[in-house]
Formats: C-alpha cells, sequence, structure tokens
C-alpha cells in the first residue's frame, strides 16, 4: 500500500531544524531531572518506582472514589511524608497503591506496613473498637470467642471460626474488600453475632488488599541489571549494524537510540511517572522498533548508492527517506495507535509501559529520519572539508576505498 505516490520531501534540507527540536526535548527533560534531584547528579532525580528503589507497596481499595490529595495528608499527618499515592486498576475500582521507604523484608515489615497505613487513613476510628475492613479471620475470632455471644460452651472457639472465616470470605470474594457497613451482615448472621459485631466493631472506607516489600539490595541489582540489559542491546546492535553497514552507520543509528531513550526518560520526570520493570521492558522494545525503522532506511541508501553513484549522499538519503516513507507511517502509524489505546483504556498497571511506548515510538520514528541520516550525512560532509574536497561531501566522490567497501557490502 503506497500512501505517498513520488514524494520527494527534502528531510535532509532540515535537518537542523529536527536537531534543534531534539535538543530542546532533550532540555527539558534534562531540566526536570535536575529540579528532581535538586543538582547537578542528573541520574538522582530518575523517578525510579519500588521496584528499583525498595520499599513497601500497599494496595488499598476504598469504598468511594479516592481523594488523592485528603490520603497525601493523612500520610504526611501520619509522618509518612514520602509516601508515594498512585491510582490502579479501572477507575470504578477505587484502588490505589500507597508506596513508602520501609525496605525491611520480615513479616513483621509487611505487619508494620500495613498497619502504618491503616493508622494514617483510619485516624478518626472510635476507641476500643476494631475495623472490620481491615481485621484479620483470626482477630474477628478472638473477639468473637471473647463475648460469646451464641453462647456456644465447648463448641464456641469451632463455631466463632467458622463464622469469622464466613465473615471475612463475604468481604473478601463478594464485596472486593470492603463493606459499606456492618448491617450489610444483617441475615448472614445470627441476630446476637451481628449485634456483637455493631458493639465491638465499626466499618471504614477502606480495606488494605495486599501488601509487598522489595528489599533495598533486590532493588539495587535490579537497578544495575536493567542498565546493563539497555547497555548490551545497545552494543549489540552497534556491532551489527557496523558489520553490515559501515561503523559510522551503527555509531549514527545508536546515537539516535540513546537520544529516545533519553526523551523518554525526560518524559517520565516531566510527567512525574515512576519507572519500573514493566517501563524497562518497554524502553527494551523501543531500542528495537527505532533501529529497526532506522535499518530500513539504511539499507534502502545501501541499495540507491549502486544506482545513484555520482549523487551526492543527502540526496540519496532523502530519495531513501522518500522511498520508505510508506512502509514508514504504515508500520509506525498502526504500532501508535494500538500502543496509544492501551495507554488510555489499559488501565493503571500497563499505563508506565503504554506511556513509554507512546512516547518512544513517536521519538523513534522521527529519530530514524531527523537524527541517525542527518548525522551520517553530517560525518561525510566534515570528512570531506577536512580532505580539501569542498564544503559539501558526496557518497560517490569519497574516497576510493570506501566506494568499493560500500559496493562490496551492497
Amino acid at each position: 500500500m503506497e500512501l505517498f505516490r513520488n514524494a520527494n520531501y527534502d528531510f535532509l534540507g532540515r535537518k537542523w531544524l529536527f536537531m534543534g527540536g531534539s535538543v530542546i526535548l532533550l532540555l527539558v527533560g534534562l531540566v526536570s531531572l535536575g529540579l528532581r534531584a535538586g543538582s547537578w547528579r542528573l541520574w538522582q532525580g530518575v523517578p525510579l518506582g519500588v521496584d528499583f528503589k525498595g520499599g513497601t507497596l500497599v494496595y488499598v481499595k476504598f469504598s468511594h472514589p479516592p481523594n488523592e490529595d485528603k490520603i497525601r495528608a493523612d500520610m504526611q499527618a501520619a509522618g509518612l511524608s514520602n509516601a508515594r499515592i498512585q491510582r490502579y486498576g479501572a477507575p470504578g475500582n477505587n484502588e490505589v497503591i500507597i508506596a513508602l521507604e520501609q525496605r525491611a523484608t520480615t513479616e513483621e515489615a509487611l505487619d508494620q506496613g500495613k498497619l502504618a497505613i491503616i493508622q494514617a487513613l483510619g485516624q478518626d476510628a472510635p476507641a476500643g473498637k476494631l475495623d472490620l475492613n481491615n481485621t484479620g479471620t483470626r482477630a474477628l475470632q478472638d473477639r468473637l470467642l471473647a463475648r460469646d455471644p451464641l453462647r456456644a460452651g465447648s463448641d464456641a472457639a469451632a463455631r466463632y471460626a467458622e463464622i469469622a472465616k464466613s465473615i471475612t470470605d463475604y468481604r473478601d470474594q463478594e464485596r472486593g474488600g470492603v463493606l459499606s457497613s456492618v448491617e450489610e451482615l444483617k441475615g448472614r448472621v445470627d441476630a446476637a453475632v451481628l449485634q456483637t459485631l455493631q458493639e465491638e466493631f465499626f466499618v471504614s472506607d477502606f480495606g488494605v488488599r495486599n501488601v509487598e516489600i522489595v528489599g533495598a539490595q533486590v532493588g539495587a541489582q535490579l537497578r544495575r541489571q536493567a542498565l546493563l540489559a539497555t547497555l548490551y542491546s545497545l552494543a549489540g546492535m552497534l556491532i551489527y549494524i557496523a558489520v553490515r553497514f559501515e561503523p559510522v552507520y551503527g555509531a549514527a543509528a545508536v546515537v539516535a537510540v540513546f537520544h529516545d531513550t533519553l526523551i523518554t526518560v525526560g518524559a517520565f520526570s516531566v510527567a512525574n511517572k515512576e519507572i519500573s520493570l514493566t517501563v524497562i521492558a518497554a524502553i527494551l522494545t523501543l531500542v528495537g522498533y527505532s533501529m529497526n525503522d532506522t535499518i530500513v532506511i539504511f539499507d534502502r541508501v545501501r541499495e540507491n548508492l549502486k544506482l545513484m553513484r555520482r549523487a551526492p549522499l543527502a540526496e540519496v538519503m532523502n530519495r531513501s527517506i522518500n522511498q520508505t516513507l510508506s512502509r514508514t507511517i504504515l508500520t509506525s502509524g498502526l504500532t501508535f495507535l494500538t500502543v496509544l489505546s492501551l495507554y488510555l483504556f489499559g488501565g493503571e498497571v500497563l499505563n508506565g509501559f503504554s506511556f513509554a511506548l507512546v512516547v518512544g515510538i513517536l521519538v523513534g520514528t522521527y529519530s530514524s529520519f531527523g537524527i541517525a541520516a542527518p548525522l551520517v550525512v553530517l560525518y561525510y560532509e566534515r570528512k570531506a572539508q577536512k580532505e580539501g574536497r569542498g564544503p559539501v561531501a558526496v557518497a560517490g566522490e569519497g574516497s576510493k576505498r570506501e566506494r568499493e567497501k560500500i559496493r562490496a557490502k551492497a
């Protein structure tokens, strides 16, 4: 399918416009990272998630749409000023993740993280009563057993264990972890038990659904592995393109991919989104996607070098970009629509992953013809100037050895 017939746009003639736009995007990202870091150590401003920093993730479900400002205020009032609040799941589920910097990895730490959130959010809890939405089966059983509303005698422990389990199962499995009132249990438990529940318990507007901990050591290891994975992928692609084309082509492609990655990380900083393991997976996908676009153009350049032997390299590059323009628009456009749908409708869990791809595909597609191709042309222009062959270098007028090498590889 051809979207553009006989396209003849002068991409190389606008190379400074493309590069100027990239410089602005890079500066915006770097300034944002600098402001977050509070110093020139920009890497400290990269918004890493708990996956890499280590900490405690507490998953909380509310009975109504959560007010993030109030949650943040409650956290600060409880001394948890560094807590990060993030919505997740479908909007109607009223769920948030609260990330704490608590990094202990013991079972007690799990309970401490959960207890810290419950105390911060439930500061208006009635004295002496337990929160039915945040009480475990054993604690519920013990409170009923202490009151013994059924006068169960020697069989009391087993009966109240069964009643407590039925209540927590109903709360967690049928009500999504949050009851709206104690009266909601009417008809499910004996009237005497219901009265005891009303006297001993209250119902908050939230329930802690899960607690996860990532240790600092694990976070540091994941951070190192993610960095190595990115560098290894770039090095492998540099070697591949250098062998298949010329070293300068490989260097230009890697510079373009670095450019894509830096702008994507800067976009995360500007949007105040955390970089998690899934985002690293998206960035690695982006590296491959951007490199593939660049290789398609370079492949066409190599073919055209055989047909346009005396044409300036800029003209060959322009012709190659125009010849692949329909393919670029179709593949990148359809991929972009897919990841955009994922970003808009994929929910909070996939938000970071899809955001990286939305930004990356836009920047990666543009950098193939706006950064990588002009860098190759600039290299040969500067080389021709140094050799005294005029200000505009011509691929077909390069050194005999280089022409023979290009033709031999073609």
